[in-house]
């Protein structure tokens, strides 16, 4: 009896409780909901990625624009350095493009 004393008494239930069978699956659905919502809305998500598809769409549009107008640019540099433009021509023509006139000049505007 003495011995008895000393022991923990081991006290086992077997009744489950009504929401312990329901913590696990109510966890996990919570998690991957949680996870599921920031895998589309969030700033890596699929929404982003979609976004981001059109916005490199507009700048290869932008970046095209860009490399016509350069290749147009060099093809007139290219027509200034052969030579085969002369000097009164490129005069007129830099006038005309900055609209600048010499204080001797009289501008005539014509109605094309």
């Amino acid at each position: 009896m003495l011995y008895s004393l000393f022991l923990p008494m081991a006290v086992h239930s077997t009744k489950k409780h009504f929401w312990s069978r329901f913590l696990s699956p109510v966890m996990t659905l919570m998690m991957l909901s949680y996870f599921g919502f920031h895998a589309i809305n969030g700033p890596h998500g699929l929404r982003s990625l979609c976004l981001m598809d059109l916005r490199i769409a507009e700048l290869e549009l932008k970046i095209e624009k860009k490399i016509r107008r350069c290749k147009a640019l060099e093809k007139r540099i290219a027509l200034l350095r052969d030579g085969s433009m002369e000097k009164d021509m490129v005069d007129q023509y830099i006038r005309s493009q900055l609209n600048m006139l010499r204080q001797d000049e009289v501008a005539i505007i014509g109605l094309n």
